[in-house]
């Protein structure tokens, strides 16, 4: 026990105790907001720097924002690039002036995104450090990663002050919630409350109530969406405004008003049509002649086609940061697991928009009628969808589409006076993102097991101090640890906790 006390720059027995100042400079405690790091227990970390810590934070974070904006934003620039290149045939100015100001809003989206999770990760790495060097690391480990994701929540504010970022804000407080009910379940006080969060198909049910909301206002009330989104989803929907608002008219029980644009734009596409204005479903005007079956199946192949360079970013992207080591040992599998992926979550993108159409006229047809609950009904089972994706991704996606049904359904209740409006407090996106964000990074730093695998090696390689080789960490079997038997679940918490929604 004595041998192991000697300080390591002196063979003297008079220094038992008390370590010189190089030895405790090079032996000091990492603040990393992993739980190995920010727990009550302490590790070694040598030649440890605080400075450069937050210095590779800010790059690192930087490049996950950009990489991920950029990558969208250049796949969704593709289609107008190339109607770019007929317009320069065709010496359609003003076509291509369109074309250079997507191409500098792209530039600017990603530089912002970049600089938001580059800021929001030095400014939590940077509060982490001071906390410490001024507290200490053991006095302040259970409260200082709450402080320090609170802190950093602002730096959403440099994605743009011109409007706010609901969608956003609502998503994150989406996952500090679900991460908050996971720390319930494994809790002997809030256990049984939070146990029918458990229910397996819980992500579905998300899914189903988001769409019934997010589509109905798709039809019904665009203005309630964010612009972004409504864009994403009239470019999917692949229905002409004038047919939509055809569509609108019929389920609000007005006269259709634009019987002739309908008919007009369908002979624009080689179609000629005669529409009855005495309709009492509208399944003529979403898809002309076309059975509801036939236009099922033409609408699904088209809509793959639509969705596959939506998804071919969202798999490569993550790839290249976060499995950039694995492409040089293993490449093919890495890329047949992308490709697989894009492949699967095409198909679940398109077969969730084609039987949207199909729910709705199934309903129209079957009733002989359309109103707007019927509308909202028959969207409704279009989540099912999202049973074909991979179980890994089924809760993310429904939490991204409930935030934006909250959004849109908090709008649309306020425009009709049901909801007063706040003068004071007007941006209560930032503060709803810190608040979320204050329990994410808590959560992170205590309770680790609640986070998913992929997850939580990108927050490693983001806030994480390197650590010797060795030490025991986190992604060597921690929980084997005697150490600290109460930190991890028992086998059953475990399972509980990932099978949450």
């Amino acid at each position: 026990m004595e041998a192991d006390m000697i300080c390591p720059c002196s063979s003297s027995a008079d220094n038992l105790v008390s370590k010189c100042r190089e030895c405790r400079n090079t032996s000091m405690t990492s603040s990393s907001s992993s739980w190995s790091l920010l727990s009550l227990d302490s590790y070694k970390v040598e030649e440890y720097n605080q400075i450069w810590r937050v210095l590779v934070a800010s790059l690192k974070g930087f490049t996950i924002g950009a990489g991920l904006k950029g990558g969208l934003a250049i796949f969704a620039l593709l289609p107008r690039i190339k109607r770019g290149r007929k317009s320069i045939h065709n010496q359609m100015k003003q076509e291509i002036a369109s074309r250079s100001a997507d191409v500098l809003l792209a530039l600017k989206e990603t530089l912002r995104y970049g600089l938001f999770l580059g800021a929001f990760a030095g400014t939590f790495v940077s509060v982490d450090e001071i906390i410490t060097s001024l507290g200490g690391h053991r006095r302040t480990a259970k409260w200082r990663a709450l402080l320090a994701g609170a802190i950093a929540g602002p730096s959403m504010l440099l994605t743009g002050l011109d409007g706010q970022h609901n969608s956003l804000a609502i998503y994150i407080l989406m996952r500090a919630a679900v991460l908050a009910s996971r720390c319930g379940i494994k809790s002997k006080r809030f256990g049984k409350l939070c146990k029918p969060l458990t229910w397996a198909r819980g992500d579905i049910f998300l899914m189903c109530l988001s769409s019934s909301q997010i589509l109905s206002a798709y039809i019904l009330k665009q203005e309630s969406l964010a612009p972004s989104y409504k864009s994403f989803l009239n470019k999917h929907g692949a229905k002409n405004a004038v047919v939509l608002q055809g569509m609108r008219d019929l389920a609000c029980g007005l006269p259709i008003s634009n019987i002739d644009a309908v008919e007009k734009y369908y002979k624009s596409t080689g179609l000629e049509i005669k529409l009855d204005p005495h309709m009492k479903v509208p399944c003529t005007i979403l898809h002309e002649n076309q059975s509801c079956g036939s236009h099922f199946i033409s609408f699904l192949i088209q809509a793959y086609q639509r969705a596959l360079p939506v998804y071919i970013p969202v798999y490569l992207v993550p790839a290249l940061l976060v499995h950039r080591k694995g492409l040089l040992r293993r490449p093919y599998t890495i890329l047949a697991k992308g490709l697989l992926g894009t492949a699967r979550s095409s198909l679940f993108l398109s077969m969730y928009c084609s039987s949207a159409w199909m729910w709705t006229c199934f309903l129209f047809r079957l009733l002989k009628k359309c109103n707007i609950p019927m509308v909202v009904v028959g969207t409704f089972p279009t989540g099912l969808a999202l049973a074909i994706e991979k179980k890994s991704r089924r809760l993310e996606i429904s939490l991204y589409c409930l935030a934006r049904a909250i959004e849109s359904f908090f709008i649309c209740m306020g425009d009709i006076g049901c909801l007063p409006e706040s003068k004071s407090l007007k941006r209560i996106d930032v503060l709803v993102f810190s608040i979320s964000t204050a329990i994410i990074m808590h959560c992170y730093a205590i309770e680790r097991e609640v986070f998913r695998s992929k997850y939580l090696n990108v927050l490693d390689w983001v806030f994480g101090v390197p650590i010797p080789l060795h030490e025991v960490t986190p992604r060597k079997n921690r929980s084997r640890s005697k150490s600290c038997p109460d930190i991890f679940l028992s086998n059953k918490d475990q399972l509980n906790a990932a099978k949450i929604f």
